[in-house]
């Protein structure tokens, strides 16, 4: 075994960080948040936020994860009473039903097996014939089974409820697929830190229409810290209403600004590009994919092959080459692995990944042909660059 083994991150989230926004992060200790110098880079992050959510719309920035953030779309919408709708297709959509239910509210579910995505006329019937709801969540990718969403089919539909919203944990989504938040009438959409936008963990992001403020302004659940009538006021100012992550918004800072450097709509290709030569690869490896339809740019998910558990195979890389990847959540832990396109990843990275996995595979005694998943990967590549 070599004595170098460079541990590579290919989970997601956290991500692998982008240089630029750590090496401002690393510099950013001694600003003080209620001063004009932060006042500015919180002011000109908010509206690089607007830039990577392609929306006019607010978008408020909380010092937690994205989970946080789902918490106060719930806590800011909804009334004691009222009852909210569900589309669930993975461990993250199940996350909607425990925080509906430390609140007293009704959550009213939409199914579908792991590994497909949401039933989205299912969806309508129930608005159809079984609300009011004040308030629908879905995923726009589920990221514990690799699997997209039709949020835009969702959003056509809510649109014809004025008093209800349109609720979207973006969280893996942002960046890696196209979500129009104006267009599809996304009322509120969730982002995270820890994904495509390439630093550490620690902020949550939420856009917020002008149709859920007046929700919002209805509402009667409690809620404090999640305050988002009480952030847009303070937020508009270049302020939060308590000690924000200051290093973290610094770093986010020059993480938006390398984006719209780059261009949004290239990030959101790249990852396109990575999961359609991630998905080759593994079939090329004679590798079942584990979203059956509608496969997700942000991650893709990989059957093991029969008989092995795919924890071996997550053991084998990171002992072996230091390539993390994340095993599958709850009842598909030990069948799947996922491998991640969000953050900053580039091409080589994907084909190093799959030469590390060959040899993984080979390893563990699994029949491997190699180079065959490489060269899978790069003929996909070849298609689109050129």
């Amino acid at each position: 075994m070599p004595g170098i083994i460079k541990e590579r991150l290919f989970t997601p989230g956290p991500t692998p960080l982008l240089m630029e926004a750590q090496a401002r992060t690393l510099t950013a200790a001694n600003v003080h948040h209620r001063t004009e110098a932060f006042r500015k880079i919180m002011s000109e992050t908010l509206s690089l936020l607007k830039y990577y959510y392609d929306t006019p719309n607010d978008v408020l920035i909380f010092a937690s994860s994205g989970t946080g953030a789902m918490e106060g779309s719930v806590s800011n919408l909804l009334s004691p009473g009222e009852r909210m709708l569900v589309g669930t297709a993975g461990k993250f959509g199940e996350r909607w039903f425990g925080i509906a239910e430390a609140y007293g509210i009704e959550a009213v579910k939409v199914e579908s097996p792991y590994g497909r995505p949401v039933n989205i006329e299912a969806m309508k019937q129930k608005l159809a014939s079984e609300g009011p709801y004040r308030a629908v969540f879905i995923q726009a990718t589920e990221t514990s089974t690799a699997v997209m969403n039709d949020v835009r089919a969702l959003g056509e539909a809510v649109k014809n409820y004025p008093e209800t919203a349109l609720v979207v944990d973006g969280i893996t989504g942002l960046g890696t697929s196209d979500l129009r938040v104006n267009e599809w009438g996304l009322d509120i959409l969730i982002g995270g830190s820890q994904k495509a936008v390439m630093i550490p963990p620690g902020l949550a992001f939420v856009s917020v229409s002008e149709k859920a403020w007046g929700l919002i302004a209805k509402s009667r659940l409690p809620h404090f810290y999640f305050d988002f009538s009480k952030e847009r006021k303070n937020q508009a100012k270049g302020e939060t209403a308590y000690t924000p992550a200051t290093t973290l918004v610094i770093g986010l800072h020059a993480a938006l600004e390398y984006i719209r450097k780059i261009g949004r709509e290239n990030l959101i290709a790249n990852a396109a590009l990575l999961a359609e030569a991630a998905r080759a690869a593994a079939q090329a490896l004679g590798l079942k994919l584990f979203a059956e339809s509608s496969p997700a740019n942000a991650a893709t998910a990989v059957c093991a092959p029969a008989g092995m558990d795919s924890g071996a195979i997550v053991k084998e890389l990171r002992t072996r080459f230091g390539a993390v990847i994340a095993n599958g959540q709850g009842s598909m832990k030990g069948q799947i692995f996922r491998l991640a396109h969000l953050g900053y990843y580039d091409m080589p990275d994907l084909f190093a990944f799959f030469a590390a996995l060959e040899v993984s595979l080979l390893k563990l005694g699994h029949k491997v042909e190699l180079g065959s998943s490489v060269r899978a990967a790069q003929d996909v590549y070849l298609r689109h660059a050129g």
